[in-house]
């Protein structure tokens, strides 16, 4: 198991099971998939993302070496806005799902953490001379989600940020600490991140204020339906941005050139047309990450995230080819039925 996070023993009092996840430890469940899954839906889940880290952009030209390397309009933004973007590299390959938040003296990138390094080494190396300075921030990320996630922001004294990506700077349980609204969560919800030896003491306040923590499991389920594709588990730098489905979300198409443009406007130009694409699958039997697609006896795809939904039963994001994009067509997972879905609500 890898090194344990700020939180470990938190989990632990509350019963966290633990599994490593690439790498890195995280709580799969409390020991209740219903009641945390409902918590996400329509009450207030409180999730630990030890797979999460930030990194700041400083110096007087960041807003606009930034606008060169990331798909969407940072440079746009003012300071309290924010956007979901990619780092791609020259070919069109995502490196990289961002969120970056901007504020008077700098610009934060969230990020997986396993992609902070390439991340970092990438910025670096196109830098040439700019005066733009990296750092790596200290930070544990929690996620608020789930209807009643701001009325728990609200009783711990947070306003909560209402527009996509927009945040403030707030003291939590004496910490400093920034709030942000997050549109790569299932429904919305909010992003905070906490110094690390704040953690616990937030994640006790925010519990108090009413959320229920909440694993990952059901934050799987909920990740899926909702069709909320992360890096690592849905997204890796074999995939182009046309194939998971973010551009629309990720990319601005009226901005200038960035790393990887060619590759999306030239998509863009075909009307999107990809090879594979991210879809939702409705499976008849469990499955794992990693399971192979068939149609007719052919392979036709990857499982990425495979959950066990309270409402719906075993389901699936997976990149499923073009022969295969439509709602309905059937599919194998492991000799099981499945099948293509736009809605997990279709009958």
């Amino acid at each position: 198991m890898s090194s344990a996070g700020p939180l470990h023993d938190v989990h632990a009092s509350s019963a966290g099971v633990f599994v490593e996840r690439r790498g890195i430890e995280v709580v799969a469940s409390y020991g209740d998939l219903a009641g945390e899954y409902e918590a996400a839906l329509d009450g207030a889940g409180l999730v630990d993302l030890p797979g999460r880290g930030a990194l700041a952009a400083s110096g007087p030209n960041r807003l606009s070496f930034l606008q060169g390397m990331i798909s969407n309009d940072v440079e746009g933004r003012a300071p309290g806005q924010g956007c979901r973007a990619a780092m791609m590299t020259v070919k069109g390959h995502v490196i990289a799902l961002l969120r970056a938040l901007v504020d008077t003296d700098a610009v934060r990138l969230e990020t997986e953490a396993e992609g902070l390094g390439p991340l970092l080494r990438t910025l670096e190396h196109h830098r040439v001379g700019a005066p733009v300075r990296f750092r790596p921030l200290p930070v544990s990320v929690l996620a608020v989600l789930g209807l009643r996630a701001g009325d728990v922001l609200r009783s711990a004294g947070i306003d909560p940020p209402l527009e996509p990506e927009s945040h403030r700077q707030v003291s939590l349980s004496g910490h400093d600490t920034v709030v942000a609204r997050a549109g790569d969560l299932p429904g919305g919800g909010f992003v905070l991140h906490v110094a690390p030896e704040g953690t616990a003491d937030c994640w006790r306040v925010l519990r108090a204020a009413g959320a229920r923590p909440v694993g990952h499991e059901a934050l799987d389920a909920r990740r899926v339906e909702d069709r909320r594709p992360w890096y690592g588990d849905d997204v890796t730098d074999d995939n182009l941005l046309h194939e998971t489905g973010l551009v629309g979300e990720c990319h601005s198409p009226t901005k200038g050139c960035y790393l990887g443009q060619e590759t999306v406007a030239r998509l863009e130009s075909r009307g999107g047309h990809v090879n594979k694409a991210l879809r939702r699958v409705r499976l008849s039997a469990p499955a794992a990450p990693g399971d192979v697609l068939t149609h007719e006896g052919r392979d036709v795809g990857r499982v990425t995230t495979a959950a066990q939904s309270p409402r719906f039963g075993p389901i699936a994001l997976a990149y499923v080819h073009r022969s295969c994009f439509a709602r309905g067509a059937a599919l194998e997972v492991a000799g099981a039925p499945a099948t293509v879905v736009d809605s997990f609500h279709e009958e």
